[in-house]
């Protein structure tokens, strides 16, 4: 995107952020402080006075509430984008990570837990290079429930033979 698709706050929040979180933007500030400091007598340290800094200062706060959080959200987004194409191109990781960030807190948690075990089989096992993505534990987890399936059916079978013996 060039400089000329951004709309004026975009770009003014932009430098913003860049000033503020700059060696002159302190330097800046600290001086004002001084000043302002230095001041003092010549403003009898009046009302006034303390006036000015506390209420200059309570509204560049306030503002920068807003520019950080802008600022935050922009740097997430792309990080999480990054990270999606990360996941994405790895053809071992477990494509539903991708948008995780929407799940609820309950719900991220119950991940984090199944995460904290997979690092501790990881842990366990002796080749640090195998695999343990939730697709693998998927298809350990479909495989499992297959044989469970296969040998309900066998007994249900043999259920039914010994009915038709004892009833013969």
């Amino acid at each position: 995107m060039n400089g000329s698709d951004k709309n004026i706050f975009e770009r003014f929040s932009n430098w913003a952020t860049k000033f503020t979180g700059s060696s002159s933007a302190f330097i800046a500030a600290t001086l004002i402080v001084v000043i302002w400091a230095a001041s003092g007598p010549v403003f009898k340290y009046s009302e006034t006075w303390q006036l000015v800094i506390n209420t200059g200062t309570t509204i560049i706060t306030f503002l920068m509430v807003f520019l950080i959080q802008k600022a935050q959200n922009k740097d997430s987004k792309a990080i999480q984008i990054k990270l999606n194409e990360l996941i994405a191109a790895n053809e071992k990781a477990s494509n539903r990570i991708v948008d995780i960030e929407d799940l609820t807190e309950k719900e991220l948690d119950q991940l984090h837990c199944y995460y904290e075990k997979l690092a501790d089989f990881a842990e366990e096992d002796e080749d640090i290079h195998a695999s343990h993505s939730i697709d693998a534990a998927q298809r350990n987890q479909d495989h499992k429930d297959e044989l469970f399936r296969k040998k309900h059916e066998e007994w249900l079978k043999q259920q039914e033979q010994q009915e038709k013996k004892e009833s013969k």
